[in-house]
């Protein structure tokens, strides 16, 4: 009787412990995503856009695996401008940014990343319009670049910024009809490359611009063909843990 006892005891921790690993492993897994176009990473870039009740700055931890590679990342997003009471993503910053000036937006993003994030770890930057060109103006902070390894900067319907001195690699997306990514200084004294350098798709807006620089980079038939990174008929996919996803504040006078 004893011995059936300790054989049911056994099965019983066998079982308990099987079970307790296949939940750990079901709840680990749950909340993970898995990204492989850059509407995808558009839309999740839009959630910046919340009135200022979360902030227009996220950080989720993540792996970027592209072919036999796989990094553990960090995908810091950026939205663009939003008028909300003491938020640094107003009309002034869109005019400091555009001509490549040092704002607030700007300075919380390399607070928030330097007081967040491990050093030493990997960094991709998205940002749609304003947030866009935040994102190429942090990839060229010499703090950042020295602690950190930037290696993907994707920014939708934002102008050139900061062009010859962003680490990394650097895909601006841009519809035929959005006039926004060519709204910058850049366009002046860099002109050849802030139109070349613009990854170029036609979502069929016409004359309505506003419509194609808020509405194009969610669409798959058009930018569907752009992977993560925003490279077309790239192969990288991003895996990311929901879970792990803070955003924060960008004050005015937090400089």
């Amino acid at each position: 009787m004893k011995k059936i006892f300790r054989v049911l005891s056994s099965l019983l921790a066998v079982l308990l412990l099987v079970t307790t690993l296949y939940c750990f492993c079901f709840v680990s897994a749950a909340n993970n995503r898995t990204f492989t176009t850059a509407p995808e990473i558009y839309t999740y870039v839009r959630d910046g856009y919340n009135q200022g009740t979360l902030g227009p700055i996220s950080i989720t931890k993540g792996t970027l695996k592209n072919g036999s590679s796989s990094k553990t990342v960090y995908l810091i997003t950026l939205s663009g401008t939003e008028i909300v009471l003491n938020q640094s993503t107003e009309v002034v910053t869109d005019l400091l940014s555009g001509f490549n000036l040092k704002s607030a937006y700007y300075y919380n993003v390399v607070n928030t990343v330097l007081a967040n994030i491990p050093v030493g770890s990997n960094l991709i930057i998205a940002g749609h319009s304003l947030g866009g060109m935040i994102a190429q103006q942090v990839a060229a902070n010499s703090t950042l670049k020295a602690k950190y390894n930037i290696i993907n900067t994707v920014c939708f319907g934002s102008p050139l910024l900061s062009a010859g001195s962003r680490e990394g690699v650097v895909k601006r997306l841009g519809d035929v009809s959005d006039p926004v990514p060519y709204l910058s200084g850049s366009l002046f004294n860099n002109t050849l490359w802030a139109i070349l350098g613009l990854n170029r798709e036609n979502g069929g807006y016409g004359l309505l611009g506003i419509h194609a620089h808020n509405l194009s980079y969610a669409r798959e038939d058009v930018w569907g063909a752009y992977d993560v990174t925003g490279t077309k008929y790239g192969s990288a996919k991003l895996i990311l843990d929901l879970d792990t996803r803070v955003f924060y504040q960008s004050p005015i006078i937090d400089w």
